[in-house]
């Protein structure tokens, strides 16, 4: 494991809570939750984690503290199959949290997955969206298609084929651009890192980590956003992402880009991985052996959390503007993120063999 960090919460204020619930069968008093997340301590899915974590521990009876731990590796697989092996410490005191990076691997068949999300419980399912941006050099040659910036030669530092970099190495392919993916950092806030130092010239973040780390640069002129995922409305159609409104999704580009579709089997698959990796791409879970009593505790926690009078501004300063489900909502929405037809599913294999030389098998 590496760094912590670690968020005490207010005993009062979870005995309040504790009474609003019902919930008051569980107390955690005294104890140390561990949040483990199968990252680094510099991506989105660390934003994620420590925003949560104060609020889940104020929400949680007895005010117990807890503790962000990060595992990261194989682009998040070790950290899961590790919390595979955890699944009988259901007492609440271990919570994971996983992100489309491990999704991805679970889809695809990935030989080095040994986790199984029915043995998971989901207490929060979050959406999420992401920003692809450039240098400010090659950023101005942008003008609403990518046509005039099919010339240039690209390195995006990459977390592998199979984790959630698959949506945007899938997008640079349906795009016509020259990308050679740098594979093997261990987050995305490493190829935020390989950007800032010039040894990468595009790269994307989840929305979590652009505000928090790209903004900045964006405000420096030292990148420039081009386009977003998107986000998708309740007829399942992709349209503008609510956090930021006035980027164009990649929808919206490809459709302006000469030789890019947005229908038939590449863009259905395209698609298909959004959805599992953005529209649910960050899930908390505890372990299979939890008992209702403690599922409840934490399910009536989360709701707290999320309909609390300001978590709506809170969360659209650190995660953006985005569905945050808890209980049975978050159960359907993992059902759905870790389900993929057959045909989207053969695609991307036969993209990833003949592309990359991966076989997931």
């Amino acid at each position: 494991m590496k760094r912590t960090s670690i968020v005490a919460a207010a005993a009062a204020g979870a005995l309040s809570v504790m009474a609003a619930t019902g919930a008051s069968a569980q107390d955690y008093s005294g104890q140390t939750i561990e949040y483990v997340i199968p990252f680094s301590e510099s991506g989105g899915s660390a934003q994620w984690a420590n925003f949560y974590a104060p609020l889940l521990s104020g929400a949680l009876p007895g005010g117990p503290t807890m503790v962000v731990r990060y595992r990261p590796g194989a682009g998040s697989t070790e950290g899961a199959n590790w919390f595979q092996t955890q699944q009988d410490k259901g007492d609440g005191t271990l919570i994971f949290g996983d992100s489309g990076s491990t999704k991805f691997p679970y889809l695809l068949g990935d030989p080095r997955v040994r986790y199984q999300y029915k043995d998971w419980q989901p207490v929060v399912a979050s959406a999420t969206g992401g920003v692809v941006y450039l240098p400010p050099d090659l950023g101005a040659k942008f003008d609403g298609d990518m046509d005039d910036l099919k010339e240039e030669f690209y390195l995006y530092g990459s977390q592998g084929a199979t984790t959630l970099d698959l949506v945007p190495l899938l997008a640079f392919k349906m795009l016509g651009l020259q990308v050679d993916p740098v594979f093997g950092v261990k987050g995305r806030g490493d190829g935020r890192l390989m950007f800032e130092r010039g040894e990468a010239n595009i790269d994307y973040q989840t929305s979590s980590a652009y505000l928090a780390n790209v903004v900045p640069l964006v405000e420096q002129n030292l990148a420039t956003p081009i386009f977003t995922w998107g986000s998708l409305n309740e007829e399942g159609v992709i349209v503008r992402d609510p956090t930021f409104p006035d980027l164009a999704t990649f929808k919206e580009v490809c459709e302006a880009t000469e030789g890019c579709e947005t229908e038939g089997t590449a863009w259905d698959a395209w698609k298909a991985f959004f959805v599992a990796g953005f529209a649910n791409q960050k899930t908390i879970f505890l372990p299979q052996s939890a008992s209702q009593e403690t599922y409840d505790a934490y399910v009536a926690a989360a709701k707290q959390v999320v309909s609390a009078p300001d978590f709506t501004e809170k969360a659209a300063e650190t995660l953006g503007d985005y569905p945050q489900l808890t209980g049975a909502a978050a159960v359907e929405a993992t059902n759905q993120a870790t389900n993929i037809t057959d045909e989207a599913k053969q695609f991307v294999l036969d993209w990833l063999k003949e592309d990359y030389g991966i076989t997931v098998e």
